[in-house]
């Protein structure tokens, strides 16, 4: 089961998620996408760190998502990515170019047995970007996401703090 959880900045999406990992089959693995480059990113993480419960083990990924996910699905029920929108930057940041087919794949195949719960901000919301570098972030997030959407058997768009459910099967 794939379930892709959708919304802007402090929506809502990731506390949503990890309810949703909780309910989910045990046991739970969290694949971390973001790297902490920032004081204001080391305070969410933290925050979101107090509100998971402990006994939830966190893997932390970077570019190698596909190969965490494949890893996960041996002993994992649920698994939570958080985030496609920091995993996809730390693939453009490393010069990757082929990641959302590699994804997709992976999905197809681990997510026959396992629950997966994936997070990303949706693009197609804000006001078009001034430079060209964002637009590109823009434009491939918003075709990553529609892919995963694609495969997903649930599409959950979060605003202020409320699910609105896009696709159910």
């Amino acid at each position: 089961m794939i379930r892709l959880i959708l919304g802007g900045d402090k929506s809502g999406k990731s506390a949503f998620a990890l309810s949703a990992l909780q309910e989910g089959a045990g046991p739970h693995l969290l694949l971390a996408t973001g790297q902490a480059a920032d004081f204001s990113f080391r305070r969410q993480i933290l925050e979101h760190r107090t509100a998971r419960a402990p006994h939830i083990p966190v893997r932390e990924t970077g570019t190698d998502l596909v190969s965490a996910l494949l890893r996960g699905r041996d002993g994992f029920g649920s698994v939570l990515v958080d985030s496609l929108d920091f995993w996809l930057f730390a693939c453009r940041e490393a010069g990757m170019q082929q990641y959302s087919g590699d994804l997709a794949e992976c999905l197809r195949l681990v997510g026959r047995d396992t629950e997966i719960t994936l997070v990303s901000c949706e693009a197609g919301l804000g006001p078009v970007p001034a430079d060209r570098a964002t637009r590109m972030f823009i434009r491939e997030l918003g075709a990553l996401n529609q892919t995963v959407a694609a495969l997903a058997d649930e599409v959950c768009f979060m605003v202020a703090g409320i699910p609105m459910y896009l696709k159910r099967r």
